[in-house]
């Protein structure tokens, strides 16, 4: 029993570090991610931003419940956290499938600018496609062993940043390869379903 609460509490602390790890990389890519899709237009970009900005409040809430668990407090407070934690996360991806479902549209029925290329925007995705799926897969085995949903919706959250760094890179590319500037927007749009069907998820 004390060997079995202490590897808990030691994935606990591991969970709560994979969050601070979290927060740090997702507001320094967040505010890249907007600024420089604003510059271009490019609403995969600002898409991408955004969700590294919702990953950033879901780490905080889910960080705030392994903390609240390692510091003891009650069985009944931890659920509660954990419920919280959870469905806060799942509010927030389908806000965020919203906002990505809208802008996407209106860009490819002609409302604003087409999108211009991103050097920048290419190279903050490339190292996201190499940082998200390493951390979003040690979460989901920390998740797994904790039997946590909150942590493994925001696992899956982490994942679904993953793809979105893969769709927008790929967005990206084309735009700056041959000009096609729908590539953008229509790379967003792709993403949308995965979005809402893992913010459904945190909502049960």
């Amino acid at each position: 029993m004390l060997a079995s609460r202490h590897d808990r509490r030691r994935l606990l602390r591991r969970g709560l570090l994979l969050e601070i790890f979290t927060v740090l990389w997702n507001v320094i890519e967040g505010v890249v991610a907007v600024a420089a899709g604003t510059v271009s237009g490019s609403v995969a970009l600002i898409g991408f931003g955004i969700d590294s900005f919702v990953e950033t409040a879901s780490a905080v809430v889910v960080g705030w419940r392994l903390d609240a668990e390692l510091r003891e407090r009650s069985a009944e407070a931890s659920e509660r956290f954990e419920r919280i934690a959870s469905r806060t996360a799942g509010a927030l991806l389908l806000l965020l499938a919203a906002y990505v479902a809208l802008a996407a549209g209106r860009r490819l029925h002609g409302f604003g600018p087409e999108a211009r290329e991103s050097l920048i925007g290419i190279v903050l995705t490339s190292v996201s496609l190499v940082v998200m799926p390493f951390l979003g897969w040690s979460k989901l085995r920390t998740a797994t062993a904790l039997n946590s949903r909150a942590l493994r919706a925001d696992a899956y959250e982490t994942i679904a940043c993953a793809w979105l760094s893969l769709t927008t890179l790929v967005g990206l590319a084309l735009n700056a390869s041959f000009g096609w500037w729908w590539a953008d927007p229509l790379a967003a749009l792709v993403l949308v379903p995965l979005i809402v069907r893992e913010g459904l998820e945190g909502l049960r």
